[in-house]
């Protein structure tokens, strides 16, 4: 008898809020392509080769929490007093399982210390110097703070203090670009044994008030995954998630509506635009459909076809 082959499916995002495309060179629009490629390649071939999607997500994030193009780890944001606090959380569908850590300023990876709180505590989230110490106590590699120091980010912050003081003392009104509002990466993903997994990391919005914590480490909000419905992973303006649980918004319009992956993504979106929010998410359901809208710009984005091809995409 013949056995056929169980789907799989990958989805990432490096953030919505992309680089204007007058100011997008050659260069930079490489180096984030190469970037998404890479962390699909580590995603795709954990799955392929019969891994978790708990284990894939974690991989596809890592590769861009190493990579200072993305507002995660190495290039995570500065907050208003010149430090990165870094959040990030992960959930597992089949259990609901989850972990997320918060407002961490020397985790190399944060997802990997997400990934820890789930497995080796009894607890969901961890934040501060709780976590750090968490992270010390279970071996998770910590970082000088000089790690996360990238002069583009660098440069953003003085940037925009420098907008927010002229805007002050002009009367004008402060408008931030997408770009320079946000940023977030994550990854979703569906296994051959038919299990999701979300998992989301981020450095926040430059000049953020230090101790802000947004979305991504909320579950439910920024990170959501539940085997019945969907995976899911947010970016942009994260107090708009938090306000409307989107991740799980997103999961119940599926079980209790009976709405398909792409119109209760796009539900869901269109809630955070009414309230005023720049966003996008990715998700995809128990059958491997996916869905990636988003408002802004564009969205840093990818996902692995029915072929096993790499698709990715910045703009619309």
């Amino acid at each position: 008898m013949e056995t056929r082959e169980r789907k799989i499916g990958l989805v990432i995002h490096g953030g919505a809020g992309t680089i204007a495309p007058s100011k997008m060179t050659p260069e930079i629009e490489r180096d984030l392509r190469s970037g998404l490629q890479r962390s699909l390649e580590a995603g795709s071939g954990i799955l392929k080769n019969g891994g978790s999607s708990l284990d894939a997500v974690a991989a596809a994030v890592r590769v861009m929490e190493d990579d200072p193009r993305f507002n995660a780890g190495r290039g995570a944001v500065f907050t208003s007093a010149g430090t990165n606090e870094m959040d990030a959380a992960i959930m597992d569908g089949k259990t609901l399982k989850a972990g997320s850590a918060g407002a961490l300023t020397h985790v190399r990876n944060p997802i990997t210390l997400a990934r820890a709180v789930m497995d080796r505590s009894p607890h969901v989230m961890f934040v501060g110097e709780g976590a750090e110490a968490f992270a010390r106590q279970t071996g998770i590699e910590l970082v000088d703070e000089k790690y996360f120091y990238t002069e583009e980010r660098w440069n953003a912050l003085q940037h925009l203090q420098k907008a927010e003081a002229d805007a002050r003392a002009t009367g004008k009104e402060f408008a931030v670009s997408d770009q320079d509002r946000h940023g977030t990466i994550g990854a979703v993903a569906l296994d051959q044994a038919g299990n999701l997994a979300a998992a989301t990391s981020t450095g926040g919005n430059t000049n953020k008030r230090p101790g802000r914590l947004g979305d991504t480490p909320i579950i439910g909000a920024g990170t959501y995954a539940n085997n019945r419905t969907c995976a899911m992973s947010g970016t942009g303006d994260g107090e708009y998630f938090m306000r409307l649980v989107a991740g799980h918004e997103i999961s119940a319009l599926m079980e209790h509506r009976g709405l398909p992956l792409a119109q209760a993504a796009q539900t869901v979106l269109d809630q955070i635009t009414e309230l005023g929010g720049a966003a996008g998410l990715i998700a995809i359901d128990r059958n491997g459909n996916v869905a990636l809208p988003f408002n802004t710009t564009g969205m840093y984005r990818g996902y692995v076809d029915a072929k096993g091809n790499a698709v990715v995409g910045i703009y619309k």
